[in-house]
Order: structure tokens, then sequence, then C-alpha cells
């Protein structure tokens, strides 16, 4: 991980911030702004000061019983904001952020550890007032020194994530009266707001103990509603519910949390959970394979209702799946290769024979949002992308985007001949059945490496349709220590890979795609783009003023993304599919984002019904 270039200015940061500016008062510090509850990417916000909760919560939920959920693979340790270990996944309920997000609108932070929050409105700094309530579990004050504290050593010591996603703070000071100010580099950054907002706060005097670039198993201290019970490592985790939790009746915490345990049990694989859940071990399955989804609910337990199927439409982009290309590896770096093998993924035949037809082909990386680039660019695109005409591939203004169909074997043969085509023209021919290099005779031959085993049943007909081009392609499945090493260093040809969207693309979009990112082990640029055209349109999103030209912006580098052929797009669904033992109830509201697991709450009458209805069947 390369973090020495990062120390010098971050500690300056650390020095410069841990005192108030000399000779400011606090009106100074706040440039007269008037604080807020909430603040909004664009437009207003939905809910006024004074709202109660969130529509989609319940705030007479009642409190009380366990939830046991599963998670594939293993953990070795509680620090989930360094790159090294493989963190455990429930860690994240024992921490707030400054703010939380609503799930209604498309991007807008309602105050959680922050009571107020101050932004001019040319948005070069935000500040944020602390609630004096706010405790962390052992009883201390969560204090601005912990928030400057928890900045710094982030963007010193954290994933490189934090270093893109907050690049242009440039520094953090204490602004007197329990209020932090965060004042940002010149330049425009119409999100920086909003996502110093998500800023989880660690507690100072508790790591200052420890070291925080080392990977733990000690249980750290949090705020949250939620404290680490038990746990066997690399096995299970248990937190439970923190009775006096500070922030328990804030708006954004009504309804929320109502469960008084939630234990998580770590599987091998997909498969065994799978049967785990159908006999009783766990209550929860968001289910990811459509065969399953399809097959392996056609049981008793569905039928009689003590496990209820249930399909939660949402509105939330689904961002895009495929088979992503290290052009790292120079067998990848020729676009036309690229191009090829897509030809030789058949999404008809595998939606039809493996995925019971419940997708639809994902083009964009943006998918299931109006973010998405489709038919030719219009004006609003062009005004980004017209100046980058000799930078970016020439289909982007000719052409609209649209992965090769297949559908069988008459379809199919005449995509391989316009991939043998293709890769003739890169320098590769047919000798004896085997692909191989012009020049130097070596064989065309590649490995995706995958992090679980159910993926195997989609990733080898591929390999059947690659080997009529003369391509020999392995595959290796992985435990999830090992993946996750291997994600971190680039090491590996080809993975299968989502990156993740929301409604409101930014500064995260510098991690998947900057030439920066491109080197920085860690980051999440697994395709490894180093391309000065993307990286304008990059910063063109993060300086959008408004919604319409953030979609403008976001739709031409989508259309450039495209047509860098980086990706074998697979595809999506515009809803979740959950299975869940019949104990719960669930809020009669599901907002755009789909929905929210964390305002369930156990029914005592349901879950008596069912204890006894299968104690019954014992």
């Amino acid at each position: 991980m390369t973090k020495r270039p990062f120390l010098t200015s971050v500690w300056h940061v650390f020095i410069f911030g841990a005192l108030a500016l000399p000779g400011s008062t606090f009106a100074d510090m706040l440039d007269g702004v008037e604080g807020a509850h909430a603040i909004a990417m664009h437009g207003a916000v939905k809910y006024s000061p004074d709202f109660k909760h969130f529509d989609y919560a319940n705030p007479n939920a009642p409190k009380g019983g366990a939830m046991y959920l599963h998670r594939i693979g293993t953990f070795d340790t509680f620090n989930g904001f360094i790159v090294k270990g493989n963190p455990a996944a429930d860690v994240s309920r024992i921490y707030n952020s400054l703010c939380t997000q609503s799930a209604d609108e498309a991007l807008t932070m309602y105050g959680e550890i922050a009571e107020k929050i101050y932004m001019p409105e040319d948005r070069s700094w935000v500040a944020f007032k602390l609630h004096k309530q706010a405790r962390w579990h052992d009883g201390q004050p969560i204090t601005v020194d912990d928030v400057i504290w928890t900045f710094n050593m982030l963007m010193s010591e954290g994933s490189p994530f934090f270093r893109f996603y907050y690049n242009n703070v440039g520094e953090v000071v204490d602004a007197g009266e329990h209020v932090v100010r965060f004042n940002f580099k010149p330049g425009k950054n119409q999100e920086l707001p909003l996502i110093v907002c998500q800023l989880p706060v660690l507690p100072k005097h508790y790591w200052l103990e420890r070291e925080f670039n080392k990977t733990t198993l000690e249980p750290p201290l949090g705020s949250g509603p939620y404290r680490i019970k038990s746990f066997e490592a690399g096995r299970s985790v248990t937190v439970e519910r923190v009775d006096d939790y500070w922030g328990k009746d804030i708006p954004t915490e009504k309804g929320f949390h109502n469960i008084d345990e939630i234990r998580s049990d770590y599987y091998r694989d997909s498969d065994i959970s799978l049967e785990a859940f159908k006999a009783g071990e766990y209550d929860f399955r968001h289910e990811s394979s459509s065969k399953d989804w399809a097959t392996a609910y056609d049981i008793p337990a569905v039928k009689e209702g003590d496990m209820i199927k249930r399909r939660f439409d949402n509105s939330r982009p689904t961002g895009l799946q495929g088979f992503v290309f290290n052009i790292r590896r120079d067998l990848f770096k020729d676009i036309r290769v690229r191009k090829a093998l897509m030809y030789a993924f058949d999404f008809e035949w595998s939606n039809q024979n493996l995925f019971y037809g419940q997708y639809e082909r994902s083009t964009s990386y943006y998918s299931n949002s109006e973010l998405a680039a489709s038919g030719l660019p219009g004006d609003d695109e062009l005004k980004y992308l017209a100046p980058l005409k000799s930078q970016i591939p020439g289909e982007v203004f000719t052409s609209t985007y649209e992965p090769p169909a297949g559908g069988g074997p008459r379809a199919m043969r005449k995509n391989y001949r316009v991939a043998a085509k293709l890769l003739k023209e890169a320098g590769w021919v047919v000798k004896n059945g085997r692909l191989v290099s012009e020049e130097s005779g070596a064989p065309f031959q590649f490995e995706i490496m995958l992090g679980t085993p159910a993926w195997e049943r989609i990733v080898l007909p591929f390999g059947k349709n690659l080997e009529k081009l003369g391509i020999e392609m392995t595959v290796r499945t992985v435990d999830t220590s090992q993946y996750r090493r291997r994600l971190d260093t680039y090491d590996f040809d080809v993975i299968v890979n989502t990156f993740g969207q929301s409604q409101s693309p930014g500064n995260e979009q510098r991690d998947y795609w900057s030439s920066t990112s491109a080197t920085l082990e860690g980051a999440g640029n697994y395709i490894g783009i180093s391309d000065p055209a993307i990286d304008t349109l990059i910063e063109q999103i993060i300086a959008a003023p408004n919604r319409k030209e953030l979609i403008a912006a976001t739709r031409a580098l989508d259309r450039v993304l495209q047509w860098g052929h980086w990706v074998i797009p697979h595809w999506h669904i515009s809803y979740d599919r959950v299975a869940y033992w019949n104990k719960f109830g669930i809020p009669q509201v599901t907002p755009p984002q789909g929905y929210q697991r964390g305002a369930w709450w156990v029914d005592r009458n349901k879950a008596e019904k069912l204890k006894g209805r299968l104690k019954s069947e014992e």
C-alpha cells in the first residue's frame, strides 16, 4: 500500500486542524451561515426541520428479539477502515457518522452525530455542530477532536478509497462551540459537503493506545446503536443493541435498530449457506442466484407460509456487473482483443438456460437509472464530449452502444466470425486449433478468478465458446482472503465484479476509473484505466452545478466507458429477491432505494407461532 507521500500533507492538516484559527470567533468561522438539519445535493430537502421520522420507518416498532444472518467466507479483523485483512461485516453497526442519507431522495444528508449543518452557497466549506449528548459506549463525549483525528487518520492510514473520496478537503479546523469545519481546496466539487457528511467518526482516545494500521480482533469502541457482544474468530459475530444509545430519539434513528441481538454466521459458500437457511439456521437471505430463486424455494415452509419469498421493487441504479479485464496485462491492452472476447459471450442463451429469463442485459455503467446513456449523445452531452473528440473512440459520436446479441449456435456463428476478424487484426492467428500470437507464437490463454464456486456454472459455458476461437480460458476459485489480497494487488487476468453506483455519482468515480487510482494498491480501479479524457469527465461530474448537468456529464462518461470495451457487460434486475422466516414486522413503505432491513422488527406473535410450528415438525 502506498502511504508515505500522503503523510506530510495529512499530518500538516492534523497539526493545523487541532486548534481554532488564531483570532477567529465562532461567528467568523461560520461566515454568518445559518445551520440546517439537512442538506441536499440538488434542490430542496424532503423532510422539514421538525420531522419526527423517515416515512419508511415505523417509530412505534417494538424492541426485542433476535435476528440470525449469514455471511460467506471468513473474517480476521474488526478494523474495516484499512486495506489489511478481511473485516467482519457487522462492525459498521457500532459506529455513527456525521450524517445519514435518506433512502427516498437522490442524495440528501440529515444530521446524525451532527445536530446542525452549515454550508455556504458556493459550497467552499461545510461545518457541523455536534450533538452535545453524543457519547461513546464508554460514556465519554464525541468531540470535535475525534472528528479531526478520524479524518486525518483515514487519509493517512486508511484505505485508498478515503484519499480519492476526500481528496479536495484542504483542512479541518475546530470552529469552537462544539463545531468542526472542513475547508475545501479551490475548484468546483458540488458533492463534497455531502460526502464529508458521510464521514464515520472514531474515538481518538481509544485508538491512540493502539495501532490503527493493524488488523485486530479486539472489539473496538463505538458510539452506534449496537456493540459487539461476542464472536468466534472467522466463524461468527454477535452484536447487541445498546439500551442507552445516545441517538435513539433523534429523527433519523426512530424506527430503526429494533432487534436486541443480531448474529452473523460465516459459511464456506452460497450452496452450503442456502441449505442452512432452509434448515432454519438463520432468518434472512437476500438471494443473488436466479437458479436458486427459481428452484430452491419449492419447499413446504414456503407453501405453508412459515418462510416468505418476496420481491421488493427498487429504482436505485444497479451499476455494472461484468467480466472485468485487467488491462495491466499485455494480453488485454488492445481494444480489439477486448471487443472480440465480448462477441464470445452469449447472454441470451445464459439468460434462458441458466437464469430462468429473470434478467435484462446491462448496457450502461449506470443501469436502471436516468444516468444511463442511450441512443446518440444530445447537445447537453456533446458539450462535455466534443472537446475530447480526438481522445475518445469515434463510436461515441456515431453509434449506439449495444453488446453483441447471441441466442444459440446459429446466432453465435456470426459472432465468432466477427471476433476472429478482430483478433486477426490484433495480431492473433489460429495454428493447429490454438490461437497464438503471429509475432511470438505465444498462445492466447488467461484465467478468470472467482471468489465463490457459484459462478462456475456461468463462467464455464463462456469458456466453451472461447474454445471455438482457439482461446484457452481457465477458472480458479480462491478463498476469501486470497481473493481480496489478489484484488488489492491487481494479481488477476479477469474477474467478475460489480461497479456499484448511486443516484448521485461523484468523488467515488475517481476510485473506479482515474489515472491516479490505477497504480495505487487497494484502490477500486480494477481495470487499470489511465486515460486523460476519462479523468476530465470525472472532474466534470464532480463539479456539476445542478442535477441536469450531473446527468449530462455522467452520461458522457458512461459513453466513453462503454466504447472502451473494458468490461463484458452482464445483466441486472430492478428488484431485490428476499426470503425470510416469517417472524418479522416490516414497514408498509418501501423507499426508492429498496427495502430497509434496519427498520424491521421481530413480531412476537409471528415468532411464537413459527416456533410452535417448527417444534411440532421435529
